[in-house]
């Protein structure tokens, strides 16, 4: 009787070790909550910050800051959309990646294949053929933007039409392959070449590949009219620049040939689920196909690195898949661990502020939870 009672009271004086780790992760959130409170109101311009935390296979935090359009005061909630800007890549990576594991692609077949106008870029010849891995990586050695004025502009409608006026406007920076050069045209054809390789409209693909899967039934490349309240007001301008709205409000108009690279809109917690997906939980890519994404992609640079869709980051804690997007009123960022799971997906409506720059934000909250994390284990 004696070692029994004694044995309940070693085990009621043992620490719940899940329930400080809880505490510990919840103290993190709160005290980055206030400072992104404290932020807005710095910023004082009347925008907001959307943002959701992730852990392995679930969303376990999610809060929106400030108004989504302060012209008609209305607040913004998790609900809330944003243009995700560059952070579409991924999406138009995962694709490719979907098509070559449905045996539609090979990643390292010319795109000429089925694309054959990128022959009409400067300096195309036998020498300079571009893979789908090539564009994918941004190793395909072509310039960030192509010379065609306006480029940018135009209804989503005629985007693939834009792509084709650009072709002949672009050249090559490098030989394919031998180093790392960011390109948006670069993604602009990946996504025409997937379209014609699947016979399928590319907004199509993605909605019936990924948004419908993962029910992101926040995520468009066209915002429906039920839905255009939804929308978060991009500001324009700063931190020393005029505000504006204008810029932002064109852009929703007409985006060019800025489609696969760049013409989604989303929520935070719907690019959650999209991030657990990429971290491995479900079946839309098998896990060699994922890891490929997340693999660093030859050459190696000296402080970035590059996989497929993502940008990848290593330190003595963090091991990160991610990527931002920053376009005129809105920039966002898009992170998560690889070992640890945990994820953070941050998004505002105008570009400059307190809280940049957003990777670092990100990060440092992502360094916190999983800190707090191992210390409670």
């Amino acid at each position: 009787m004696v070692c029994l009672i004694l044995l309940i009271a070693s085990c009621e004086m043992k620490p719940d070790r899940n329930s400080e780790r809880k505490e510990a992760i919840q103290a993190v959130i709160d005290a980055f909550a206030s400072e992104i409170e404290e932020d807005l109101k710095d910023d004082d311009i009347g925008g907001s910050i959307s943002v959701a935390i992730v852990r392995k296979n679930k969303i376990i935090w999610a809060r929106a800051f400030g108004m989504a359009d302060i012209e008609h005061k209305l607040s913004a909630d998790t609900t809330t959309i944003y243009r995700t800007a560059s952070i579409s890549k991924p999406f138009t990576a995962f694709l490719m990646m979907q098509l070559h594991q449905d045996g539609i692609i090979d990643l390292d077949e010319p795109l000429e294949k089925y694309l054959p106008e990128v022959k009409n870029l400067k300096g195309y010849s036998d020498a300079t053929k571009i893979t789908f891995r090539h564009l994918a990586s941004h190793t395909s050695g072509l310039q960030r933007e192509p010379n065609l004025e306006g480029a940018d502009e135009g209804p989503i409608e005629f985007w693939e039409e834009k792509i084709l006026e650009a072709i002949p406007a672009t050249s090559f920076q490098s030989k394919p392959g031998a180093r790392y050069s960011y390109s948006n045209i670069g993604y602009g054809l990946l996504g025409l070449a997937l379209s014609r390789a699947a016979s399928k409209s590319f907004l199509t693909l993605v909605r019936e590949k990924i948004f419908s899967p993962l029910g992101m039934h926040h995520s468009f490349f066209i915002i429906p009219d039920t839905l255009s309240d939804r929308l978060a007001k991009g500001i324009d301008g700063g931190p020393l620049g005029q505000l504006s709205f204008e810029r932002p409000t064109r852009g929703h108009i007409g985006r060019g040939y800025k489609v696969p690279n760049g013409g989604i809109y989303s929520t935070p917690t719907d690019l959650g689920k999209f991030m657990i997906c990429n971290m491995g939980y479900g079946d839309l890519l098998k896990k060699e196909n994922l890891a490929l994404m997340q693999t660093v992609t030859e050459p190696v640079e000296e402080t970035w690195n590059s996989g497929l869709g993502f940008q990848l980051y290593e330190d003595d804690l963090l091991n990160t898949v991610e990527h931002s997007g920053f376009i005129s009123g809105y920039t966002a960022y898009f992170i998560f661990d690889k070992k640890y799971q945990y994820g953070v997906i941050l998004m505002r409506n105008y570009n400059f502020g307190a809280t940049n720059p957003l990777e670092l934000t990100t990060k440092v909250l992502l360094r916190k939870l999983i800190e707090a994390e191992r210390n409670k284990r």
